[in-house]
């Protein structure tokens, strides 16, 4: 299997894609209200700045939003019959002109999808915990002038019309199941994994607001197929990307910071040993699911040396990463990705390797 890869500098309000030509988008914006983030929006729309000036929280949540609208419109019309995009976003806690107040970032990208003719779908609630001892705000210990912390952002989750729809037995869909327990944690409302180390080792910013590879990675697993396209259109540092390459999708990225477009390749060096283990630790996963069921599943994996649950999950077959070639286009990126399927005497063999390697431990 061959995928191909895209990072553009660029606004992605303005992708030149062709219509209805991805399927699946997941992405993270800049939040509106969240300072780290004023300049940026500033330098689109002088109301910005003169809105948090005149200490005017309202105005300035709107014209922030006002240019995120520009790329949902983007969104709804690259997105094909059928897709899903999935929007983390977090809502922003701001003191203006000594007011202390939420701005609900989610409700409003949220409306802003549906306005565009996008359906909401149920949402997960990513809590990233916190070891920090000092988390209140507000009057410290004393009531009544407290305020909660927020350590949870919001996965929204959209569809453009109906359920997509595939032939009977369709190949692509098949080998791209998840397995049942996979199935049962991924879709629960509540996800409670770290984020990941934002700092940046050079550019404009000092911080690069990237989320951990395993979210956008679940969601492609969720909500695509082998063969299918992934866009990002705040691409960033290119964990969407980096996930897409994992799960075996072809991917299209669009940021406004070419430094961070350039220093995606950085991430690449070890990409066939990082896919190598992320299949090996699947695999190893159900079979410590099966292992450990009182009866085991009546299914046989037809690629694999272990039983499933359910009859989709028959045909699953994962695939790790054996090579990537790079192209340049100015800052402009394109990658290309080989794929091997990670076939059961493969599997057995790790498997194997593992349990002597245990025994080896246990022994000495």
């Amino acid at each position: 299997m061959r995928t191909t890869h895209a990072l553009t500098v660029g606004d992605a309000a303005d992708t030149g894609l062709a219509d209805e030509s991805v399927n699946l988008v997941v992405t993270s914006p800049p939040y509106p209200m969240i300072e780290m983030w004023d300049d940026l929006f500033s330098a689109r729309d002088d109301a910005v700045d003169a809105a948090l000036d005149a200490g005017d929280g309202d105005a300035a949540f709107e014209a922030m939003h006002e240019q995120l609208d520009a790329v949902w419109d983007e969104v709804a019309r690259v997105l094909a019959p059928g897709g899903v995009a999935c929007v983390n976003v977090g809502d922003a806690t701001r003191s203006l002109d000594g007011s202390f107040r939420q701005y609900p970032n989610h409700a409003r990208v949220l409306t802003a999808l549906g306005e565009r003719g996008l359906t909401p779908l149920p949402d997960a609630v990513w809590r990233k915990p916190t070891n920090r001892l000092t988390k209140f705000m507000g009057s410290g210990t004393l009531p009544t002038n407290a305020y909660v912390t927020l350590e949870h952002e919001y996965v929204l989750v959209v569809r453009k019309g109906d359920p997509r729809s595939f032939p009977p037995g369709d190949d692509r869909r098949y080998e791209s199941a998840f397995f049942w327990e996979e199935r049962n944690r991924w879709f629960s409302d509540l996800w409670e994994f770290s984020g990941t180390d934002q700092r940046l080792d050079s550019g404009a910013r000092e911080r690069s607001a990237a989320f951990p590879v395993e979210l956008p990675l679940r969601l492609i697993r969720m909500y695509s197929v082998y063969g299918d396209t992934v866009f990002d259109p705040f691409v960033g540092t290119g964990t969407t990307t980096l996930a897409a390459m994992l799960a075996g999708r072809d991917s299209v990225g669009y940021d406004l910071d070419a430094d961070l477009v350039l220093g995606f390749e950085r991430r690449l060096d070890d990409l066939p040993e990082r896919s190598h283990a992320e299949v090996e630790r699947r695999l190893d996963a159900h079979r410590e699911f099966v292992a450990g069921r009182d009866e085991p599943p009546s299914h046989d994996a037809e690629h694999y040396d272990f039983p499933v649950v359910t009859k989709q999950e028959r045909r699953i077959r994962l695939y790790r990463v054996s090579s990537v070639e790079a192209s340049a286009d100015g800052a402009n990126r394109e990658f290309a990705v080989e794929h091997e399927p990670f076939d059961g005497t493969e599997a057995a063999a790790a498997s194997e390797r593992s349990e002597l390697s245990e025994d080896a431990t246990t022994t000495d």
